[in-house]
């Protein structure tokens, strides 16, 4: 900058996207029943993207166009505009989220996310793209099931710690409607404890500490018909 205007070399360096093909056009598609935070990627423009939740009835589609990202060659030429078509951005938006989600394996175990080329709307995909609903709905069924039974698994082998379930875990559960699952009560009914033998942090919903084994609850313990070797 001098004296108030800028110098030629901070004109070249400006990120001026090139015209944008209006007919690129792809829709990200959702039927996971919740909101998830806004889908940033720092290196493009655009780069941020909002999903809202769907259901298999009513998904939601967000319809994104083409954006890019620049390459520096040296400091003497402008930067070098780098386009990325919708479809490829549509791709990264799924896959950036949904990749290394706890269960989701991107094939037959993953959340209700796809996407398709052109513009699309939910009365129209309902109309013309309901096998594609089906298939996702499948996919992610198969994921709440697959979560369901990690909850499971971190419940027993936490001895009942409610900190080890997420709450993609108990909405998993919810919309199978296993809604039967101990670990669904209300999380201020299984506020932790400290065992009166060892202060360890525990479930009062179990008499028996987990760190170091005593039976923290005698009349719990009787009433629950637990019997231990003398």
């Amino acid at each position: 900058m001098a004296g108030g205007f800028p110098l030629m070399s901070d004109i070249k360096r400006r990120t001026i996207r090139a015209p944008v093909n209006p007919l690129d056009r792809s829709t990200v598609v959702s039927i996971f029943p919740k909101n998830v935070p806004p889908e940033v990627k720092p290196t493009i423009m655009p780069g941020i993207f909002h999903i809202k939740h769907g259901t298999y009835d009513n998904p939601s589609c967000l319809v994104v166009g083409p954006s890019s990202w620049w390459k520096e060659i040296d400091e003497n030429q402008p930067l070098l505009e780098i386009p990325q078509s919708s479809i490829v951005i549509a791709d990264s938006i799924v896959k950036d989220w949904a990749n290394g989600i706890p269960g989701c394996d991107m094939g037959d175990n993953m959340p209700g996310w796809f996407y398709l080329p052109g513009e699309w709307t939910a009365k129209k995909l309902k109309e013309e793209q309901k096998a594609l609903i089906d298939e996702a709905n499948r996919k992610q069924r198969n994921w709440f099931a697959t979560l369901v039974q990690m909850a499971d698994a971190m419940w027993a082998r936490s001895n009942g710690n409610p900190l080890t379930i997420s709450e993609d875990m108990r909405l998993a559960a919810r919309e199978l409607n296993m809604v039967n699952k101990d670990w669904l009560a209300d999380q201020q009914v299984m506020e932790l404890v400290r065992c009166k033998a060892c202060g360890h942090l525990k479930n009062p919903l179990y008499p028996v500490c987990p760190n170091c084994k005593s039976i923290d609850d005698p009349e719990k313990a009787m009433l629950m018909g637990l019997k231990f070797a003398q």
